[in-house]
């Protein structure tokens, strides 16, 4: 049985996604491909020592209270609140299932590293960040705490919309998503469901007192939310986290309905607002992926690999 409807499984079948349970998803990114070809890997690979082909891409639900422009994922499609949620234990088994269905398909090409393709079987981390507001999930520290038994890290990004949810959370790496610098480009930019910005500051509070590995993500879409770096310096400042990353909104997926290529900053472009925005928090440059136009700023201009 699941809580979604047969219409919304076709889109998401379509497009790459396996169910997990009766609400939950998996589906393989780009860079796992790519690094099972040795053609590179994610710049989370490239920050954090990430293993880009032993990375499970899921989301506990599909649900989100947000409608961002730059969402490379179907927003648009209908999905209800579940009448009984899946247990931690319940997900946890079947994104482990459906993950090694999704590997296992590469290891019939000529073209993939047949080492790696052993490996992908044996995942090492876990991104909570495929699709829709990991926190409206009643059970996400439980969840957390399930997969770290597996022995894999956490990486869990969030909307920032539900603080106490987010003080509750023990990953890996905490991410939360400030897509504004200020209200009203923020309901522009996100579209919520709800007025939230509060939250989103009371989050960034909570974050400054997290005892795991944090970050803010910050999506830059081009005649949107590029804008008053001083801003985003001030929000940030509320959760002093150990790093920062700024990207570049990619004109893909879902999000070609509702913007144009002419919205994707160039890679120098990201480059020269993450330095305003550093100089404004007295946070560094660390390290940049101009593949995946994204800038890292750190405290220290310093990285630390995942344990």
């Amino acid at each position: 049985m699941t809580s979604i409807s047969s219409a919304t499984q076709d889109i998401l079948i379509k497009h790459g996604y396996h169910l997990a349970g009766s609400h939950g998803a998996v589906k393989t990114c780009l860079w796992l491909n790519k690094s099972m070809r040795n053609d590179g890997g994610c710049y989370k690979s490239k920050f954090y020592g990430m293993t880009s082909h032993r990375c499970i891409q899921m989301t506990p639900t599909l649900i989100c209270n947000h409608r961002c422009l730059h969402c490379w994922r179907a927003v648009e499609i209908p999905v209800k609140v579940p009448e009984t949620w899946d247990t931690p234990e319940e997900i946890v088994k079947n994104c482990l299932i459906e993950q090694r269905r999704l590997v296992s398909g590469y290891r019939g090409s000529e073209f993939m590293d047949k080492i790696k393709c052993i490996e992908a079987l044996t995942p090492r981390h876990v991104a909570i960040s495929l699709a829709g507001e990991p926190t409206l999930y009643p059970y996400l520290p439980e969840l957390i705490e399930e997969f770290h038994k597996t022995g894999v890290t956490t990486f869990v990004v969030t909307n920032g919309t539900n603080p106490e949810m987010v003080g509750s959370l023990k990953p890996t790496q905490l991410y939360i998503s400030l897509n504004a610098p200020d209200k009203e480009t923020y309901q522009k930019a996100c579209a919520p469901l709800a007025d939230t910005w509060d939250n989103i500051r009371q989050s960034l509070e909570i974050m400054n007192t997290s005892e795991t590995r944090t970050a803010v993500r910050i999506t830059l879409t081009k005649g949107v939310n590029m804008e008053a770096p001083e801003g985003y310096a001030r929000l940030i400042g509320l959760a002093e986290p150990d790093y920062v990353e700024l990207k570049a909104y990619m004109h893909l997926g879902f999000s070609r309905n509702r913007l144009s290529r002419d919205s994707m900053p160039s890679h120098q472009e990201v480059l020269d607002f993450s330095k305003k925005v550093g100089q404004a928090l007295g946070y560094c440059i660390a390290d940049s992926s101009e593949s995946s136009r994204v800038v890292l700023l750190s405290k220290d201009g310093k990285k630390n690999d995942i344990v």
